[in-house]
């Protein structure tokens, strides 16, 4: 970190900035492991907030500054896509969710983006969205070195929630999350009891929060998961065969592991991974490297499941029967979504059912999977 001019002493800047990202859990992860280098074991010297009654979530932000000030940042903790930072002392503990965004960015440095970093990304201070009222900033204070860390979150859409809880694990909104396949992936036996009492599409059951909360928050990564099990997206999970729930139980735990091991930088993804080949829709002249085993270019196709669009590769993932035909979609409406994703923390709301729709769009690439 540079020497930052106009300065007496040393200080860096962390903002937590939410841009228009899906953030997943990795991105989660790679927040807190950010927040623990810089922060842990230094005082909050005084916390600056703004006014906001719908990202201050049953408190006022004058109450959150001043249950936090004078206290230190012992530890931070994440679950799904809320983490929580353990301060000294008495009192109750600061609980975060990004809502549907989330990134770290330091002064000096460009942003990490989890898909490619956009043309428009600088090192600029401050950030774009700094531009918007943050929601608070912690002056942190590092006695032995005597400098300052300042860490700011924002929310330029207002989807995510700030709260105070007393015991974060055992209280809303982290209690009412599914397991987390990095910190608590349940057995192969207890995984199938809990699919295939469900005769909901396997891929509307992974993106259902009360059911994981760490793979629901990137669509994609689910696809992910499909893909590697060679299962349709619509398959139903009463109708899964013991092959296919066994690898959708390892690939659930092994693709999450990759993603969280390489911080979420998609440059660092396998090559043969669906996730570096599905973002081509509906683009020209876009062109992949994705070769089934026989050498033939994939089909990729598209479905909506659970109300998100689906990528699967047509020649590997293919629909077995089953005892109930998929019924025409029922989209959410944007309202309802978007009032789910805000108060509980969810994506997506908890589906039992979820409807599908024909594949409208497909594309031929080639390369190895």
């Amino acid at each position: 970190m540079p020497e930052l001019p106009g300065r007496s002493h040393f200080t860096q800047v962390l903002v937590l900035a939410f841009l228009t990202v899906f953030s997943t859990s990795t991105e989660v992860e790679r927040a807190v492991k950010q927040i623990k280098r810089l922060g842990q074991g230094k005082i909050i010297e005084r916390v600056e907030t703004t006014e906001d009654g719908i990202v201050f979530s049953e408190v006022t932000h004058t109450k959150f500054a001043k249950e936090l000030t004078g206290r230190r940042i012992a530890d931070v903790k994440r679950y799904g896509k809320s983490f929580y930072i353990q301060l000294d002392g008495n009192g109750k503990l600061p609980v975060l969710h990004f809502g549907m965004t989330g990134m770290l960015q330091v002064k000096g440095e460009i942003a990490t983006y989890y898909k490619e970093t956009p043309k428009s990304a600088s090192a600029s201070w401050p950030p774009r969205f700094m531009k918007k009222p943050y929601k608070f900033i912690l002056h942190l204070r590092d006695e032995a070195a005597g400098t300052t860390i300042e860490i700011a979150f924002l929310d330029a859409r207002r989807l995510g929630r700030i709260r105070l809880r007393g015991d974060p694990a055992t209280e809303h909104p982290i209690s009412q999350l599914g397991f987390d396949p990095i910190l608590s992936m349940p057995t192969l036996d207890v995984f199938q009891d809990l699919v295939q009492r469900r005769k909901c599409p396997i891929k509307a059951l992974l993106l259902d929060q009360s059911f994981s909360a760490g793979i629901y928050l990137r669509y994609t990564r689910v696809d992910e998961i499909l893909y590697h099990s060679r299962v349709h997206p619509e398959q139903r999970c009463s109708t899964l065969t013991p092959t296919q729930m066994k690898s959708i139980h390892h690939n659930t735990k092994f693709v999450c592991e990759v993603a969280v091991s390489v911080d979420a930088d998609d440059s660092k993804f396998p090559e043969g991974w669906l996730f570096k080949h599905r973002w081509g829709k509906g683009k020209k002249g876009k062109t992949d490297s994705l070769k089934l085993p026989s050498g033939e270019p994939a089909t990729i196709k598209w479905v909506t499941v659970g109300g998100r669009t689906s990528a699967y590769v047509a020649e590997l993932q293919q629909l077995s029967s089953q005892l109930s035909p998929p019924t025409t979609k029922k989209r959410p409406s944007s309202a309802f979504l978007l009032n789910d994703v805000a108060d509980s923390g969810d994506d997506l709301p908890a589906l039992t059912e979820s409807d599908t729709d024909t594949p409208s769009q497909s594309k031929k690439i080639v390369g190895k999977l």
